[in-house]
């Protein structure tokens, strides 16, 4: 049966022997809640030792888009599983859920065993930095669907946070800080491809935005995980809401955060990676396409009661980030980017 299995394109001997290697980056996430262990049919996670009042579960599942095309065409892929548990892990802490457990799904053409330890070792490195543990998942192999060297990835995490302390919407006033990106993150690769392609450059040629790297290793420096950046503040009552700056850009997920309210932005302090200004040049884009398409080196954004915004600042810097205030809501609906305008 195995055999016959082997010579329709699927080696199921492979497959034992990826999760033979992938256990060690598994266990590097271990958390104390986590029963079980890798191999069962499904992941547990024991929630009654949280000691949530009322705990409220908070979920989010995502991919890493056409990225992925990058690390194949490199055959480099230890870090797009830092990408897979940041697009995800972000996304819940928007709502100021504290990250649990992450699964993962990975579709083959081919099971390479070495290739999916190194996704995974990503993916495991991504769950200990955001302090999630990797509980389980789903590796297919899909000759049919894939070629040999393509997969596909993606994943899913669920977190949690006491009902009372969710971030859901801003209020009228609140200050917006914002946090680094450490560049394109995960969105917007279709069109990055497209001027790369234009540009008549190669994965492997020198970076136009950076020294020493080359294009596609540039392009693949990780999605930042904000989990140690908001160490201390999940739970804070005086931050109302949160935005993880994802596809869409700033000027789309900005107003997922603000309801019936609007926002002024001002991007003059914010210190915008080279790539950004490369990409605008090379591609001919309008501040429009821009500011709607990239996160333009904001990756995540607080909105935060003015009379705090003090605190979070000071305990945002403790935490090692750069914060930088960069806009109001407003009562009035709709969002207004600008440059240099004063929000003091």
């Amino acid at each position: 049966m195995v055999d016959a299995y082997k010579r329709s394109g699927v080696d199921v001997e492979a497959g034992y022997e990826g999760v033979r290697r992938i256990g060690s980056h598994v266990r590097s996430t271990h958390r104390p809640e986590v029963l079980g262990s890798l191999g069962g049919f499904g992941g547990m996670f024991d929630i009654s030792r949280l000691g949530y009042d009322e705990p409220v579960l908070i979920s989010g599942t995502d991919g890493v888009g056409t990225k992925l095309l990058i690390a194949q065409q490199l055959d480099k892929h230890d870090t797009i599983g830092i990408d897979a548990v940041a697009m995800c892990v972000n996304d819940i802490l928007a709502q100021g859920a504290e990250p649990l457990f992450f699964l993962d799904y990975l579709a083959l053409g081919k099971n390479d065993p070495a290739r999916v330890e190194a996704v995974v070792s990503g993916i495991a490195a991504g769950c200990r930095e955001a302090g999630c543990a990797l509980i389980g998942g789903e590796t297919a192999e899909m000759p049919d669907l894939y070629e040999e060297q393509e997969y596909d990835v993606a994943g899913f995490v669920t977190g949690a946070a006491d009902k009372k302390a969710l971030w859901q919407t801003a209020g009228r006033g609140d200050v917006l800080i914002g946090l680094a990106s450490s560049g394109i993150h995960s969105n917007g690769f279709s069109l990055v491809r497209r001027i790369t392609a234009e540009q008549g450059l190669q994965w492997d040629d020198p970076a136009p935005f950076a020294k020493d790297m080359s294009l596609g290793e540039a392009l693949l420096t990780p999605t930042r995980i904000y989990k140690q950046a908001l160490e201390g503040l999940l739970g804070n009552a005086s931050i109302h809401a949160a935005a993880h700056i994802t596809g869409g850009g700033l000027v789309e997920n900005i107003p997922r955060m603000l309801g019936d309210y609007g926002a002024d932005i001002d991007l003059s302090d914010v210190s915008r990676p080279r790539v950004f200004d490369w990409l605008q040049e090379a591609g001919g884009l309008s501040q429009e396409d821009m500011q709607g398409t990239f996160n333009l080196g904001i990756g995540f954004v607080l909105a935060v009661d003015r009379d705090h915004q003090k605190s979070v600042l000071k305990k945002l810097e403790e935490n090692g980030e750069k914060p930088v205030v960069i806009g109001r809501v407003r009562n009035k609906s709709g969002l207004r980017i600008t440059d240099g305008e004063d929000f003091s």
